[in-house]
């Protein structure tokens, strides 16, 4: 809950200053004297909060008022603020900030309080506008540039499937796709971070479209110029080539582009292998951006430089890397491609050099805008930065309980008795479980959209969803924005003209039985929300539903299409060009569906969870996963910078597909006694162990089937393990719902890299595998095949207690660990406080056993245990408790303090067992308790003994 605070300024008149400009009520405008090089003509800053300030900019003679999407001005704070001019500049200040405005160019600098600069335009200013007219409507592509010294560094923008963690020097388009979620959001460990206002194709870094190959001079395999040469084999025949073409590209990257392959070219059991040189028009350092599904490597003079790689063939991912050519040098390349068969798709693309302080530089261009429309956000830590972000872009509710649980899913269950079986397996072998999920096609096959379970599989619903409650479980459905054209559902948007129509238009058929015909609501549309939640309601949420899973939001109204054919199928939008509001759509779509619960049953948490987001989507309740990745390594150690990445641009709830989706062929007929077998075994051993210490730990994905039980046998070191993490993510339940707690009232983020909590020690500023689960434990995932130790970096400040055995070890050094098959990496803070609950089988089983106490000594320590009724928003309105628990390393003692607040069946008396953990007294959460404590809500102090 945001409080509405009125600053004292709003009562002053506009005031026009003795430059071009004026000061208002929250801020100043300054106009240039005459429209600046790049077509700037008036600046406008406006102050947010104390730490919080808005640039607009635009070369009109008015600034657009169109309200945002993503920042509710109506909620929106302001604090007290001076306007000062000198000879150069317009300087506005704050109590923490001041930002001026140059008055010849418009060129805007942040400085903090006490003067030194934290952000500033690149050099004579640099934004630019070119005018862009689409469907009629008329906008500019912008782009702002600033300048970064060399030891800055760049998080944020979403999650993306690269495997990158630091940004700077980097390129990175934001569009939403499967697997791609993109939020512009960049944060600094400079002390600031940049909310960017704008919903269409933006790219951070280099603002050109990564270029074919034929911006080099290209040479064919017989040294011939123009073009590579691309032999295709079939038929499984590696020796002679069916076929031998000469190409000056590598692209087919898209639904379009794929019309290039030779006709009749049969992609089962295929290779194709495009070979030459490349001889660059200049020199420097290349990036290139390999877009694959299938099995690729790239050579570059016979060096590996894209070791292989694996997508499915209807899901591809982009790799990219970089290379130092000389001009007028020729390079050997040799891309090798296995199709994964169907239609599948490639392509090698390359940005030609850019000078290493121009790429360094923080770059954001957008294709259309109504004007530049920011927020700079000064924080002295990468917390106050998420905690700004969410000040201007709504707080994160704190999800139900059971959600922080374990999730059970595959694609697919098919009937009620399977999703009915499943719980009662885990609950028969004791392996804690909370949520199971009913993904696609419970509808009869021709009825997408129709919300309709098919009798035949789902005779009873509503018993089907009584009996999974019965069980202790809780159970979430996947929900499309997708309506196939013959059912009443999609008659009742067209009628109002809330569908997009263009895939209707074009004939585009389903992939379902013999393909039907249908397409998507346009959620931009306030009454096409409302109809989507009242159908949704009618048909699913009044039988009893928990959650919901809105699959497909970018929107895939057709997968691999291009970019701009994306545009024209969801064109026209409510809002305006698809062009402009391309990437919000799982925002709008979010809305419908948190609002619409709210307005039926105010006091039952909402929980969605969505395949894209964007700013803001954190206030509907919603967590994102990364959609459909294969189940490579690569894409395991992929996810975690993708999740703390996504986790530090604002939005604080991810997940993944534990496992991977998307399956090798090889382990879909892996045989007992295998090495495939094996190996899946162990990636899922291994994915399972990372998730478990995610904001949320949910299993998914193709055949073979996901269950615990279905991956091993119980003497299997596999089901071992991963039972072991299920019971550890349960018994750490107080200390995770804390956090979950914290993310509501503090904006914490709970998934954190180790820059923000350790953003003074500069080794950790490229550290993408190891990050903080909370600020206690530091989780380090293992992620190559047969891997039994890994380099940990341990951060320097304090001292490092290993999870299992409670052995220490100083901060500040790396060293090489041990990573068993059953553990995965896991190290408690020196001076935390950890409480472990009793073994339970969801989350809100009742216990009378006690909460340990884990209190890792050397430091200092505090920890506010936090509680509430776990279903429901009262703790928006007070009915929550927390209680102060404290370690005082000179006087060796712990204080637990009175207990604050309550709600109704709060559990008042608590037995807490209590573990001192020393460098000299390794513990762990298997130990007898040093001390027993009987708690009533009042204070006890205890001694070390």
């Amino acid at each position: 809950m945001r409080r509405l605070i009125f600053s004292l300024a709003v009562l002053l008149p506009v005031v026009t200053l003795g430059f071009q400009g004026t000061k208002s009520s929250d801020g100043v405008t300054v106009m240039l004297k005459k429209k600046g090089e790049h077509g700037v003509r008036q600046i406008r800053l406006k102050v947010y909060a104390d730490n919080i300030i808005r640039v607009t900019a635009t070369p009109d003679a008015a600034f657009n008022a169109t309200p945002s999407l993503i920042v509710d001005e109506s909620a929106r704070a302001t604090a007290p603020f001076s306007v000062k001019e000198d000879k150069a500049s317009v300087l506005l200040q704050t109590a923490k900030l001041t930002a001026s405005v140059a008055k010849a160019t418009g060129a805007v600098t942040f400085f903090d309080a006490k003067g030194k600069v934290l952000l500033q335009e690149k050099v004579g200013g640099e934004k630019s506008f070119a005018p862009i007219t689409v469907e009629n409507t008329n906008g500019y592509t912008i782009r702002q540039v600033f300048e970064s010294p060399a030891d800055e560094a760049f998080y944020g923008l979403g999650q993306h499937q690269s495997d990158e963690f630091n940004y700077k020097g980097k390129n990175e388009t934001l569009f939403q796709y499967n697997t791609k979620v993109s939020n512009p959001v960049v944060q600094s460990n400079k002390g600031y971070g940049i909310l960017w206002d704008c919903y269409s194709l933006t790219r951070f870094g280099d603002p050109r479209a990564y270029a074919n190959l034929n911006q080099f001079n290209l040479y064919d395999a017989n040294g011939k110029p123009g073009t590579l040469s691309a032999l295709y084999y079939a038929n499984g025949d590696t020796i002679k080539p069916m076929l031998v073409r000469s190409e000056a590209s590598v692209d087919y990257e898209n639904l379009t582009t794929i019309t290039n392959f030779p006709d009749k070219f049969p992609f089962y059991n295929s290779k194709i292998v495009w070979k030459g040189k490349i001889e660059p028009k200049e020199s420097g350092i290349f990036k290139f951006s390999l877009y694959y599904a299938g099995y690729t490597k790239v050579y570059v003079d016979n060096k590996e430089v894209v070791a292989e790689r694996w997508r499915t063939a209807w899901n591809p991912n982009t790799y990219k890397f970089d290379m130092k050519l000389e001009k007028g040098k020729k390079y050997d390349i040799r891309l090798e491609w296995k199709p994964d068969g169907g239609k599948s798709y490639i392509s090698l693309k390359a940005l030609s050099p850019v000078a290493p302080k121009e790429q360094g530089r923080l770059s954001l261009w957008s294709e259309m805008a109504n004007q530049i429309d920011y927020y700079f956000i000064q924080g002295a830590n990468a917390d106050e930065v998420v905690k700004g972000y969410r000040a201007l872009t709504g707080k994160a509710p704190i999800m139900p309980k059971w959600a922080m649980g374990f999730w059970q899913s595959r694609e697919r269950y098919k009937t009620a008795d399977e999703i009915l079986g499943v719980i009662k397996e885990y609950r028969k072998r004791s392996i804690p479980l909370d949520n199971i999920v009913l993904d696609w096609s419970y509808w009869p096959e021709n009825a997408w959209g129709s919300h309709e379970f098919e009798k035949s599989r789902f005779p009873d619903p509503k018993q089907m969803i009584d009996d999974v409650h019965g069980l202790n479980a809780h159970i979430m459905i996947s929900v499309w924005p997708k309506f196939y054209a013959t059912t009443q559902h999609y008659k009742e948007f067209d009628s109002k003209g809330w569908m997009y129509k263009q895939a209707i238009k074009d004939s585009i058929l389903d992939w379902i039985g013999n393909g039907y015909l249908g397409s998507f609501y346009d959620a931009y549309n306030a009454d096409a929300r409302k109809l989507f939640w009242n159908q949704m309601n009618e048909h699913i949420y009044s039988k009893g539903m928990d959650a919901w899973w809105m699959d497909a939001s970018e929107p895939d109204i057709l997968s691999n299409s291009s970019i701009e054919y994306r545009k024209k199928l969801m064109t026209p939008t409510a809002l305006g060009s698809s062009t402009q509001y391309f990437n919000t759509y799982a925002l709008m779509n979010a809305m419908a569906i948190y609002n619409g619960q709210r307005s039926v049953d105010a006091n039952k948490r909402v929980f969605l969870l969505t395949r894209s987001g964007f700013a803001g989507l954190q206030k509907y309740s919603t967590a994102v996963w990364s959609g459909d990745i294969g189940t490579r390594w690569e894409d395991m150690k992929a996810q975690i910078s993708a999740g703390l990445n996504f986790a530090i641009a604002g939005i604080p709830y991810w997940t993944m597909d534990i496992g991977g989706f998307c399956v090798e062929h090889r382990y879909e007929v892996a045989k007992e006694g295998s090495e495939d077998l094996e190996e899946w075994r162990e990636l899922n051993t291994r994915w399972l162990q990372f998730g478990a210490f995610c904001p949320l730990f949910r299993v998914h994905g193709q055949y073979p089937y996901r269950e615990i039980y279905n991956l091993a046998p119980e003497t299997h070191p596999a089901y071992q393990s991963m039972v072991y993490y299920d019971k550890l993510r349960y018994r750490l339940m107080p200390y995770i719902y804390t956090l979950a707690g914290k993310t509501f009232f503090d904006d914490y983020t709970i998934m954190r890299a180790l820059v923000m909590d350790y953003a003074s020690d500069h080794n950790v500023l490229t550290i993408s595998d190891q990050y903080m689960f909370g600020s206690a434990l530091m989780v380090c995932p293992v992620y190559k095949y047969k891997q039994r130790e890994r380099s940990v970096y341990f951060p320097s400040g304090n001292g490092w207690y290993d999870f299992y055995t409670g052995t220490f070890t100083d901060g500040g050094q790396t060293k090489a660990v041990a990573a068993p098959y059953g553990l995965m990496p896991l190290f408690a803070k020196e001076g935390s406080i950890i409480p472990v609950g009793p073994a339970v089988q969801y989350a809100a089983e009742k216990s009378s056993e006690p909460i340990t106490l884990m209190v890792y000594t050397g430091k200092d320590a505090t920890f506010r245990l936090y509680n509430d009724d776990g279903t429901s928003y009262g703790y928006q309105n007070g009915h929550f408790s927390t209680i102060d628990i404290s370690y005082n390393e000179k006087d060796k003692t712990l204080t637990i303090g009175n207990r604050q607040g309550e709600y109704p069946e709060m559990q008042k008396n608590i037995r807490f067992n209590i573990v001192w953990v020393g460098k000299q007294t390794p513990k762990t959460i298997e130990s007898p308790a040093d001390e027993q404590i009987e708690y009533d809500g009042n204070k006890v102090v205890v001694l070390v003994k």
